[in-house]
């Protein structure tokens, strides 16, 4: 097959997650991944890997795991999701998206693999679009004979099509409320599914900070004799900086009282925890002897590139976009808003999925808004932005309704001041449709070599 017939042949399985009400119908498990890696001759277990789950931060934290590795003098492999504009995006190799031909290779093995299994009955029906991808990534990390992989979770935990590999390290970021009708209605059961990815003899990392998610993933660890490593009782962060939005600290790890410095490129106080999080699993690694010194940990975190979270497009404006899609992440955007916008007006545009708690949401960041744009993704589950200001517009100051994501963002850079600053955010596709477009606009940035938009004076 070619890239493009690739590319329609996986879109035509459907996206990772059926509409809220198929929740219950949405058949789960690792049976039929199992099957399919065991037919394309086990690629997952070709590579030492690490194994990252949470609610939040498991992508940025994937990001800097991977960076360190490569920084280490490793070849390294990354799976991550959903992807921001290409579907390649979500399979990197040493820090380069998989090219087309090699992501239509991969899926022409997987999807012959498949014809073979279902024609024998070995299939009793065809992998879902996530299964497929996740094939595909392990059999690009073994044919291009990564050093080390980095694999993130897709959803939960337990029964994501990720959870046949035997981890390093296994990395449970802050455990929070999103996909309810998937993971559970309590912090605890969600917290029960991110910890079936801990395996018998486990090394675990866990920055969870609720007590509730930490009893059970503790729980867990205890049952499958496995060493259990909390970062706040590992290290603590000291001489917090803050300069324009970016953060460094120094970490002091408990035991030896050694001191790293943090300082990731990647804006937010929360990415300080990822990248802690990141140099923890990392210091684990190379007690199982891989080469990774306290000095590559520093320069792998600074240099760690993950767009679409606080990803800034443009100044004066300012202007950015980020993928805060549940209570957790918008919690941390307005912890943002306060430490370096007290003083500034927010043009805010905002656009959900279904399946998102947008009351919530809209109540924590719209107040704090001067006028909040509503759109659209361009996506079948995105709530219609009429709905959006029938559900959430009590909340704000002033709203307007623009459905198309580029014309929403236009219009707050319109009513935005030199001084005042635009925010996209509540979903990650809204953010993939605003890169696009912003790579694309004839006054935007230009692109850099791995894809990342350069900041831009509006």
């Amino acid at each position: 097959m070619t890239y493009q017939e690739s590319v329609r042949a996986l879109f035509s399985l459907g996206r990772e997650l059926a509409a809220p009400q198929q929740a219950r119908v949405q058949k789960f498990g690792l049976e039929n991944i199992s099957i399919l890696a065991e037919a394309l001759g086990q690629p997952q277990r070709t590579a030492p890997c690490a194994h990252i789950a949470g609610t939040n931060g498991k992508g940025s934290t994937a990001a800097m795991l991977e960076a360190i590795l490569r920084t280490a003098g490793l070849r390294t492999g990354l799976y991550t999701s959903p992807h921001l504009e290409r579907i390649n995006e979500r399979i990197r190799i040493n820090g380069e998206s998989i090219s087309d031909e090699d992501f239509a290779g991969a899926w022409s093995k997987v999807h012959t693999a498949i014809e073979t299994l279902m024609a024998s009955g070995k299939l009793a029906a065809h992998p879902t679009f996530f299964e497929c991808v996740t094939a595909m990534a392990f059999l690009a990390f073994a044919q291009q004979t990564v050093d080390f992989a980095v694999c993130e979770v897709g959803l939960g935990g337990r029964l994501d099509a990720t959870n046949i590999v035997e981890p390093e390290v296994a990395i449970i970021t802050p455990v929070d409320f999103d996909h309810e009708n998937y993971l559970g209605h309590s912090i605890e059961e969600i917290a029960a599914e991110k910890a079936g990815i801990i395996k018998s003899g486990a090394w675990v990392v866990s920055a969870s900070e609720r007590l509730e998610a930490r009893a059970v993933i503790a729980k867990r660890c205890a049952e499958m004799d496995a060493r259990l490593v909390e970062v706040d009782l590992a290290a603590r962060l000291e001489e917090v900086q803050n300069s324009s939005g970016s953060y460094r600290a120094s970490a002091v790890f408990m035991h030896s009282h050694k001191k790293i410095i943090l300082a990731p490129v990647l804006p937010g106080r929360f990415q300080l925890r990822n990248a802690l999080t990141a140099a923890v699993a990392s210091r684990l690694l190379a007690e199982r002897g891989f080469p990774i010194s306290d000095e590559v940990i520093e320069r792998g975190i600074a240099s760690a590139k993950w767009p679409g979270r606080l990803e800034r497009l443009g100044t004066a404006p300012d202007m950015y976009l980020d993928g805060a899609h549940n209570p957790s992440g918008a919690r941390e955007l307005l912890k943002f808003w306060e430490e370096n916008y007290a003083d500034r007006h927010i043009l805010l545009v905002y656009g959900a999925m279904r399946d998102k708690a947008v009351d919530e949401i809209a109540g924590l960041l719209f107040p704090r808004a001067d006028a909040v744009i509503l759109t659209e993704p361009r996506q079948p589950r995105a709530v219609s932005a009429p709905l959006l200001a029938e559900m959430t517009s009590h909340h704000a100051k002033r709203v307007l309704i623009v459905p198309d994501p580029a014309e929403a963002l236009e219009t707050a850079i319109k009513l935005a001041g030199k001084q005042s600053a635009v925010f996209a955010t509540g979903s990650l596709y809204l953010v993939g449709d605003l890169r696009a477009y912003w790579g694309k606009r004839p006054s935007g940035p230009a692109r850099h070599a791995d894809g990342s938009l350069s900041s831009k004076t509006v």
